[in-house]
């Protein structure tokens, strides 16, 4: 099974390509796209070690010099001190503008290592090589970049698209469970916001909370249908001017959650789970959507094993204040996106507080 989805940006327009064994491929993929010959392979000590030398023989194969810079895993490590790691080794390995940064890792990996080519030399090429659930439907595709600041989630970034996107389910052999289950937030995500269909297929599934219940052909689907919908949406608004706001569908109440309990209670993709729950909630308290939507997406979260209730020992107005920070505030106003059918949302800054206050109680 193989498919390749094609990010429609004019000249900036990039291929995503799934298939199994695309890692091995690694360099046959790239070597078409002119993007030099030097490159850094950017990963974090684990991830290194189950496919860094996989990735790099592949490259070596198909002509490339490769260097490699691992950084420390988890959300905690994604700042400006450990972007500095990237910048050395793009220093001593002499990286020049027509170079490339390969991310190989989950979301932080490649969040940062896309940064740090948005920034070096001005900018230099990036292929986004993902290795967890929630990388590979999201965060690989669609050029955000960035690391996180003490008081918020990746406030300092850029928009850098990458040149190719490399999806190979097979690394999934060795992500976590819990990581797994993570990613599966960002799928339901997409069935909310876009793909209708997307969202009826997973209900039909008896278990989504582990990859061996759910069959290779029906994980390529789910792959493909996600990151086609993350595609359809980048591609008619790149910078988020307008519709592309609407993929951070429960990131605005999940990002508060996550800064508060300092990115090590909970993995982003539980966060974003207990923020569509309460969007979902905040949508039927607004009569924009029906209860019995907000039942079927409940259940849906459910069924991947994710949290649906806010972690113990939040104060729901260290919530509301931290809203204020987010990115999508506009003009001070805090942008909600809401859900209104199964497959569409809308963008709201009329959101009373009393509101968010009531649903988050009930949390």
């Amino acid at each position: 099974m193989s498919s390749v989805i094609p990010v429609n940006l004019g000249p900036m327009s990039y291929e995503i390509a799934v298939a199994a064994g695309n890692l091995d491929r690694l360099g046959p993929l790239m070597s078409p796209l002119k993007l030099g010959k030097k490159v850094l392979l950017v990963s974090n000590p684990e991830i290194f070690q189950h496919y860094g030398e996989r990735a790099i023989a592949s490259l070596e194969t198909a002509g490339f010099q490769v260097a490699s810079c691992t950084l420390p895993a988890g959300e905690q490590y994604k700042t400006p001190q450990t972007l500095q790691l990237i910048y050395d080794a793009a220093l001593e390995h002499r990286l020049e503008r027509n170079s490339t940064i390969v991310a190989l890792g989950g979301g932080v990996v490649g969040d940062m290592a896309g940064f740090a080519a948005a920034t070096w030399l001005r900018g230099i090429n990036v292929v986004q090589v993902p290795t967890s659930l929630l990388a590979m439907v999201d965060a690989s595709v669609g050029g955000k970049t960035g690391v996180n600041h003490p008081r918020g989630k990746n406030l300092i970034g850029a928009f850098h698209q990458p040149r190719l996107v490399a999806i190979d389910p097979e690394v999934l052999a060795t992500l976590p469970e819990r990581e797994f289950r993570a990613g599966m937030a960002e799928v339901i995500k997409y069935g909310v916001i876009w793909d209708g269909e997307l969202f009826s297929q997973l209900e039909k599934t008896d278990r989504l909370d582990r990859m061996e219940a759910v069959a290779p052909e029906q994980l390529q689907e789910i792959l493909v249908r996600s990151c086609q919908s993350k595609a359809d949406v980048v591609s008619k608004d790149e910078k988020e001017s307008g519709l592309r706001a609407i993929l951070n569908y429960g990131h605005t109440i999940g990002h508060a959650v996550e800064s508060l309990t300092g990115y090590t209670e909970l993995v982003h993709g539980e966060a974003v789970a207990i923020g569509m729950v309460a969007a979902s909630q905040i949508a039927v308290h607004l009569d924009l959507w029906p209860s019995e939507c907000d039942r079927r997406q409940l259940e849906l979260i459910e069924k991947a094993g994710l949290p649906v209730r806010l972690p113990t020992g939040l104060k729901i107005d260290d919530i509301i204040d931290l809203l204020q920070t987010d990115k999508k505030v506009k003009d001070g106003k805090v942008r909600f996106i809401l859900p209104t059918a199964i497959g569409t949302v809308i963008i709201s800054d009329r959101v009373p507080s009393e509101t968010i206050r009531d649903v988050l109680q009930k949390m």
